[in-house]
């Protein structure tokens, strides 16, 4: 998984703690985490895409949440990042090699590698699912009391 989920699930938290009436632009967002903001900003445009953050372009432009933390899942912002497709790709090796000169009928049932993963994978993604990033900000909220006053003096000041 690469670090644009991370990224971009802390912007979403950012975007409701800063809780602005107006846009808040990449170079913004990216300021309070030392991130590169055009890089950030691809992350961004898959949120909006996703339906997670909606954009304004111009001057005044930038994002904001399309929706409430209580109706985004972390699996929402994987996919969005990401992308549907499942994690694992099974390649058949067991049919190269020595598996090559295996009968045919001995690969008819699914790779016990393949479903191993892909019960795995299943159970990793309910989890996200069930978790919102409503669940989530109250977790940062709890490791760290006064987490989004703290986070909208930090904004207000730059």
């Amino acid at each position: 998984m690469n670090e644009g989920v991370e990224w971009a699930v802390h912007v979403c938290l950012l975007l409701d703690w800063l809780d602005e009436e107006r846009p808040v632009p990449t170079t913004r967002l990216a300021a309070g985490y030392d991130l590169p903001p055009p890089y950030l900003n691809k992350q961004l445009q898959a949120l909006v895409r996703a339906g997670i953050l909606t954009s304004t372009a111009g001057a005044r432009g930038g994002f904001r949440l399309a929706r409430p933390l209580d109706r985004i899942t972390m699996m929402d912002v994987v996919t969005a990042i990401e992308g549907p497709d499942p994690a694992f790709q099974c390649t058949e090796i067991r049919q190269r090699g020595a598996g090559a000169e295996s009968p045919e009928k001995a690969f008819r049932r699914p790779c016990a590698v393949s479903t191993a993963m892909r019960r795995a994978e299943l159970a990793w993604r309910r989890a996200l699912a069930e978790q919102t990033l409503a669940d989530v900000r109250a977790e940062a909220e709890d490791q760290v009391p006064r987490l989004g006053e703290w986070l909208r003096h930090w904004y207000a000041r730059t």
